[in-house]
């Protein structure tokens, strides 16, 4: 009688998708630590997959993998600039038991957001203003915050002009005007004050 091999074959080591996530997380924090010190540097048309992989020594197929493009990239930073910067907070704001205390909240917001990255955010709109790719990227960031603006107008008692009050709370909490007011004369927190005496006044002016 012909025997039988009992002895199962040694599994092959499992593969360990838990460290491969952990690598995958430092690729990712290195390209987009590259992605923001060469749009710093450089501006956005220098920032390409070939510059990123050269930077980081990851491959272009990998950040390819972890992105699929260059607008992906930035829209991915932008989102870790935002994390970074506090804007978690507006899910705060729209929880606010008045209109007063969202207003005080969303300006607060968006001046502590602007502050933390001032050079960084000059750079970014001043190339947005002349990239139509980065500027589409810019111009859904400010559409979010022409929501929330729409959001505190309405819960103001705002019924006629829900728009245009929206559309001035949102221009005057943008970075724009927030970094043209900020300067040798006027402190972060001095501006801070200017913007939401400022919103308040959009506000009771379109509720009248």
């Amino acid at each position: 009688m012909e025997s039988v091999d009992t002895k199962t074959e040694t599994p092959k080591r499992p593969y360990d998708l838990g460290k491969r996530l952990e690598q995958m997380d430092h690729n990712r924090a290195a390209i987009l630590r590259a992605a923001r010190a060469q749009l710093e540097a450089k501006g956005y048309r220098e920032l390409t997959m070939a510059s990123l992989a050269a930077e980081t020594g990851v491959t272009r197929q990998t950040i390819h993998n972890l992105f699929g493009t260059k607008t992906a990239v930035l829209e991915a930073l932008f989102d870790v600039l935002a994390i970074d910067g506090g804007m978690e907070n507006m899910r705060l704001v729209m929880t606010q038991p008045t209109a007063e205390a969202m207003l005080e909240r969303f300006v607060q917001v968006f001046c502590s957001f602007w502050a933390g990255n001032r050079i960084l955010f000059r750079r970014i709109h001043g190339i947005g203003a002349i990239d139509p790719v980065l500027g589409a990227v810019l111009e859904d960031r400010n559409r979010r915050r022409l929501m929330a603006a729409m959001r505190i107008a309405a819960v103001s008692g705002i019924r006629d002009n829900v728009d245009a009050a929206a559309g001035a709370l949102a221009a005057v909490t943008s970075f724009e005007f927030y970094d043209a007011l900020v300067g040798d004369a006027v402190t972060p927190d001095q501006a801070a004050a200017m913007i939401l005496s400022l919103a308040r006044h959009v506000l009771s002016r379109a509720g009248h």
